[in-house]
């Protein structure tokens, strides 16, 4: 069996699975200390013995091959979890191999091996929650440069009528500052949850995203951009991003169908999971 630990800066899960992506068990607990939740992934895997583990981590992470600090939380606002060697950690206390990337690296492996990427040559997934990341998979492979990328942090245009300043601490109004969770309810004062009707904030967020997409498409030229994460549970989110898409695009690119190329996710929030799963069966 192979072992998956979705590390998430709020939350693990702790899965079992075969490489065909067949979860056989999992389980979820808060991420509190580094002690502390390294006990209870101890404890899981005590019950399940693996082979080899598969990790997508919360950030930044050090992925710098080579690097002695390989697989290290590095400036986490998770003070605890700041320059925390958790590959290594891992090692140790599994005695197993331990294969480690960006959480959300990880969900595009998930969707390209099992999910709605599963024939494309390359897929783009973007997570568009408390933050906003994106991993680029081609051929079976993630893209990885010296570190791992940070494609929430583009800068964009601003909208004309959006007064916001952004909510990123360091660049304002970048695509995060401006379209994740946090900055949507900064930007309103309540919730994303709580403005569901109101199709005037989705408009906006619509906007922002697919100016973001657009420019990601134009320089990686992805066959599917598989679109999941919190904020996206606004379904109504995904038809207003495919129009604005298209009209930024403006036949600059032939696109056949944008309904296929602009995607949900289609492995019920598991992605993460088997992504871990696939990153350990190719490791």
């Amino acid at each position: 069996m192979i072992g998956a630990i979705e590390a998430g800066g709020t939350k693990f899960v702790c899965a079992v699975g075969n490489p065909d992506g067949t979860i056989i068990d999992s389980t979820a607990f808060p991420t509190t200390t580094p002690d502390d939740t390294l006990a209870k992934v101890e404890a899981f895997f005590a019950k399940h013995p693996i082979e080899k583990l598969g990790v997508g981590a919360f950030g930044p992470i050090n992925l710098r091959a080579g690097s002695e600090n390989y697989g290290m939380i590095e400036k986490t606002p998770k003070i605890p979890w700041r320059y925390y060697p958790l590959m290594e950690e891992l090692e140790k206390r599994l005695s197993v191999p331990v294969a480690i990337q960006t959480d959300v690296v990880v969900a595009s492996m998930g969707e390209y091996e099992y999910g709605i990427g599963k024939h494309a040559a390359s897929c783009l997934y973007i997570t568009v929650g408390t933050g906003i990341g994106a991993g680029l998979v081609q051929d079976g492979k993630a893209f990885q440069g010296r570190n791992h990328s940070e494609m929430g942090h583009v800068l964009l245009q601003k909208h004309p009528d959006d007064a916001f300043e952004g909510a990123c601490p360091s660049h304002g109004s970048c695509l995060e500052g401006l379209a994740a969770g946090p900055a949507i309810e900064a930007r309103y004062g309540i919730k994303g949850a709580e403005l569901a009707d109101e199709d005037h904030v989705w408009e906006l967020e619509a906007y922002y995203l697919a100016q973001a997409i657009m420019d990601y498409f134009v320089i990686l030229s992805p066959e599917k951009i598989i679109l999941g994460g919190g904020v996206m549970k606004q379904e109504k989110l995904y038809p207003m991003i495919r129009e604005k898409f298209m009209e930024l695009l403006n036949d600059y690119i032939e696109v056949e169908d944008v309904e296929a190329l602009i995607v949900a996710p289609a492995l019920n929030d598991e992605q993460g999971v088997k992504g871990c799963i696939a990153l350990a069966a190719k490791s």
